[in-house]
């Protein structure tokens, strides 16, 4: 690899990982996204959505990138800010760690704090607001943007796809805008029309079993709603997993594996698992690892 490269380039292509959970007696696959620079999945985006948007001109010196996030798409977008020279400003209900708060503002960024009563539509309509009586404001719009699902199509799926050495018979992911969800498992289908499409929710707000959604605490996945991004994933069952479980799942894989992960990646774990011992031993299952824990110190996960 060049020691020429800017933020950007060094922005995904992120190992696979082996998980043999020797307890279980099950093996499955799991995509370090966490190891991206700002520690999630979500630089993708905000690398993507940025770029696209300089190329099209609509970035200006005076330019703010205004988007509502539960916290790692705002660290993201913060990041990507800073390197390329833009102002930041994000909203985030209440409820989300104070560290994500934290990690926005040493990158320069704004955060506006909204009530969390209506979840992410609250966050969206606020930010729809501001960029209706301000037009400094550059929308990135990750719930609804086309280009969230398309960009991981064309490289989170496509890095899966040769970093296995193995058709891949089952992917399960859980969902917060539904770009990755989206994305991975057209490139998979496209390369194995037989690969199993899984979608993890939680238990306590299982959406697409037409459930009536409550409280959870696995931070990062929709609020009870549905993205429109979802609506483009051809999915094959629904993997619940209870917040308690994807915590413990979360702990674990940094007592046994060392890997400090965040909740949702728990989950992804969780639900995993539970694919694998649908689709049979010799299936290969794989999941992608979310964010770092460090974004959870004030959260439960890290109560003894």
């Amino acid at each position: 690899m060049s020691a020429d490269l800017s933020l950007p380039d060094i922005i995904g292509n992120m190992p696979v990982i082996r998980l043999d959970f020797k307890q279980e007696g099950i093996s499955i696959f799991a995509k370090c996204e966490y190891l991206n620079p700002s520690g999630s999945i979500k630089d993708r985006f905000a690398r993507a959505v940025v770029a696209d948007a300089e190329q099209r001109g609509v970035l200006h010196k005076d330019t703010v990138i205004l988007e509502c996030s539960s916290g790692n798409t705002g660290i993201a977008l913060a990041m990507i800010g800073a390197a390329r020279g833009y102002q930041v400003t994000i909203v985030m209900a209440k409820k989300a760690s104070s560290e994500r708060g934290h990690l926005i503002r040493q990158l320069g960024g704004n955060v506006l704090t909204f009530d969390g009563g209506g979840g992410y539509r609250n966050g969206i309509e606020l930010t729809r607001e501001m960029a209706a009586k301000d037009d400094r404001y550059f929308l990135p719009r990750q719930f609804e943007n086309p280009l969230n699902s398309l960009d991981h199509e064309h490289t989170t799926g496509v890095e899966l796809l040769s970093q296995m050495a193995r058709p891949i018979d089952g992917f399960v992911a859980g969902y917060g805008t539904g770009g990755t969800l989206a994305g991975i498992s057209r490139a998979l289908r496209k390369a194995n029309p037989k690969t199993q499409i899984h979608v993890m929710e939680p238990a306590e707000a299982a959406v697409l079993l037409g459930e009536v959604p409550c409280c959870h605490f696995i931070e990062g996945l929709a609020d009870g709603i549905l993205p429109p991004l979802i609506k483009d994933v051809n999915f094959d069952g629904v993997v619940k997993v209870k917040s308690a479980d994807a915590m413990k799942m979360a702990q674990r894989l940094a007592r046994e594996f060392g890997l400090l992960v965040g909740t949702s990646s728990g989950a992804n774990v969780m639900a995993a698992l539970e694919l694998k011992r649908k689709l049979g031993k010799d299936a290969t299952v794989v999941t992608v690892l979310c964010d770092r824990a460090e974004r959870y110190f004030s959260t439960p996960l890290f109560v003894k």
